[in-house]
């Protein structure tokens, strides 16, 4: 069973009305979940139910893998209470792997494609210093992870990014590389704050998470994508058919 439900955290403005629906949407529905497949007569040998490594928050430098713990800030509270949700399963007898997912690089949807939108205006920049950490996986190996975790013997926390994030400063540098677009104007904090919220801009932009895949990689799971120049050349430039 592969549970990934959730409102978008990006989808509009933190209001109070909007933080209720995105813990609502998260933890009443895995803990419906897992309490209903905790009651089977037949159960599912696996649950992998989504996280996220906003689970860390603002950690700056510092190195952070499973073992790390979680931050106090309303993200990593809201992935706190999103994976204790999934409880009542694993004390069944399910084995249960948390995804604690990174930036998911796509061309369908998600951070990659609103900040083309910016390069390809001449806008695009390092977001405030640039020093803050991304750590990115592609939709391909977050597919392949996923599936991973269901056939193998994996529990627990397991952070689905890939072994070698960035900082934001170095993405947009590579990003501008690959579309040969300048990147020389820095997004001042403000400008993200006024359109999204401070919270929700601080949240999804300039927190700073070095994250390592330290379950996986000990797991053997290996990835398609680490290196980020060749993966958005893949990305943004696929080999003709």
């Amino acid at each position: 069973m592969v549970h990934l439900a959730g409102a978008g955290i990006g989808d509009s403005r933190w209001s109070d009305a909007r933080k209720r629906i995105l813990v609502e949407s998260r933890t009443r529905s895995t803990a419906l979940l897992a309490g209903a497949l905790a009651e089977l007569d037949r159960q599912p040998r696996v649950l992998v139910s989504a996280s996220a490594i906003g689970f860390y928050g603002d950690r700056g430098d510092e190195i952070l893998t499973e073992q790390s713990p979680p931050a106090d800030d309303f993200l990593a509270s809201l992935c706190a209470r999103w994976e204790a949700e999934s409880a009542p399963a694993a004390e069944a007898g399910i084995r249960v792997a948390c995804a604690r997912t990174g930036v998911v690089l796509s061309r369908q949807g998600g951070a990659l494609p609103k900040l083309l939108r910016l390069f390809k205006l001449g806008l695009g920049g390092r977001f405030g210093s640039g020093a803050q950490w991304w750590s990115w996986i592609t939709l391909d190996d977050e597919v392949r992870a996923i599936e991973w975790l269901l056939e193998n013997d994996v529990r627990g926390p397991v952070n689905l990014t890939a072994p070698n994030p960035v900082t934001n400063r170095e993405f947009t540098r590579v990003l501008s590389a690959v579309l040969s677009r300048p990147a020389w104007l820095p997004v001042p904090r403000f400008g993200p704050r006024l359109l999204l919220g401070s919270e929700l801009a601080d949240s999804l932009l300039f927190t700073s998470a070095r994250v390592r895949p330290a379950v996986l990689q000990s797991s053997g799971f290996t990835f398609s994508h680490s290196d980020l120049e060749g993966t958005l050349r893949s990305i943004l430039n696929p080999p003709a058919s």
